[in-house]
């Protein structure tokens, strides 16, 4: 069961988050101020954090940089739930460490939804990705095939990595950049072409009729198992 500290003084809207998440199966620790957080956090371990901003005694910006200072929950994802709709009170709340941004009034089912999608980022991911005869290791960043070690660069072992990682799926070339070389990238999409054929050609016996990494016309690029 997964466990999530609410730090909420308006006790209409904790009483409500409170049994909205309880409903869906998660166990739940409720605090009204934010004194002592740090201090729950560290003994309950939570595997998320719901924290508003305007607390009668603290500054959730101040708990939020308290908490990633942290070593042991320093991980640990934070929801901001608050009245400060201002773009520059997101950028804050994104800036000192929170993972999301929630508004009040807020959909109870939307809060729940960004509460999953944050858990399942945390979720392990699988150390080792095989296809075929390839096989790349993510903790040593080696990438195998047959057992012999490939030559490759930083960027395409994440660009392989990317698409070892969803199998099968048609991915855009603005989704490789995003995915791969990220949102503050000084590169174009003709460079995931260029990438790719090098890929292609340590990883693939031909480029003309390549195993792994298949070209859909009009789309972009599709990872085979082999």
């Amino acid at each position: 069961m997964k466990k999530i500290v609410v730090v909420e003084d308006d006790p209409d809207v904790q009483t409500l988050v409170r049994y909205n998440l309880e409903r869906e199966g998660f166990s739940v620790s409720a605090l009204g101020t934010g004194k002592g957080v740090l201090d729950v956090c560290l003994k309950e371990r939570p595997d998320l954090i719901l924290l508003d901003i305007m607390l009668p005694d603290s500054d959730g910006i101040e708990i939020c940089r308290k908490l990633r200072n942290s070593p042991e929950v320093a991980h640990v994802p934070i929801i901001f739930l608050t009245a400060r709709a201002a773009e520059s009170d997101r950028i804050l709340g994104l800036e000192v460490g929170a993972n999301d941004y929630v508004v009040k009034p807020f959909y109870v089912r939307e809060l729940i939804a960004r509460i999953r999608t944050q858990l399942r980022r945390q979720e392990p991911k699988t150390r080792v990705l095989r296809a075929g005869d390839i096989e790349l290791d993510r903790d040593s960043c080696r990438v195998r095939r047959n057992g012999l070690d490939l030559d490759l660069t930083a960027t395409e072992f994440r660009l392989l990595e990317f698409l070892m990682n969803r199998p099968g799926m048609v991915l855009t070339r603005q989704q490789l950049l995003d995915g791969v070389w990220g949102h503050d990238r000084v590169v174009t999409e003709r460079a995931v072409d260029v990438y790719v054929l090098r890929l292609r050609q340590k990883i693939d016996d031909s480029n003309d009729a390549p195993a792994y990494i298949r070209s859909v016309r009009g789309f972009g690029y599709s990872f085979d198992t082999g």
